[in-house]
């Protein structure tokens, strides 16, 4: 996994609407990139809802929000439209991305043990670098977790 200090990997990339999205557009500002493991399910809407119910905030902070996940553009569309998600939400089908982040890897569930998405947030500051790595997402409060590192 990419770690506090290291250089950000360059992201080049689609949105849900099929904007372009290239992460070295966004230097000079600070980004939150949050992987998630699937949309419209419980703990990936709350915090995507989350995020949007304090997007200004982060706005007016400096911040940009970046959302990951393996679903396909069209869900990410979807997703987006049916909560009023007003940041871009990138499809990473092929797990190219969240592989690079490090995102990826064992889980367990119920005892069972098995390969998947690590809901993690990396925050990345104005020349690139990661500032942060949030690895216990909060879902119903991940905002705070986030601006807490910056007050």
């Amino acid at each position: 996994m990419i770690q506090k200090g290291e250089k950000a990997p360059v992201i080049h990339s689609v949105d849900q609407n099929g904007n372009e999205i290239n992460t070295e557009h966004y230097l000079g500002k600070k980004v939150v990139l949050y992987f998630y493991p699937k949309d419209d399910t419980p703990g990936c809407t709350r915090e995507a809802c989350n995020l949007r119910d304090n997007y200004q905030v982060l706005l007016e902070k400096g911040f940009v929000v970046i959302g990951v996940s393996p679903d396909n553009q069209h869900s990410h569309s979807k997703f987006a439209e049916k909560y009023n998600l007003p940041f871009p939400l990138i499809s990473d089908t092929s797990l190219e991305i969240t592989k690079k982040y490090g995102a990826w890897g064992a889980k367990n569930m119920y005892g069972k043990v098995y390969e998947g998405l690590l809901r993690t947030t990396f925050l990345i500051d104005e020349q690139g670098f990661v500032e942060e790595v949030i690895k216990k997402v909060k879902t119903d409060d991940h905002f705070n977790q986030i601006i807490h590192l910056y007050t």
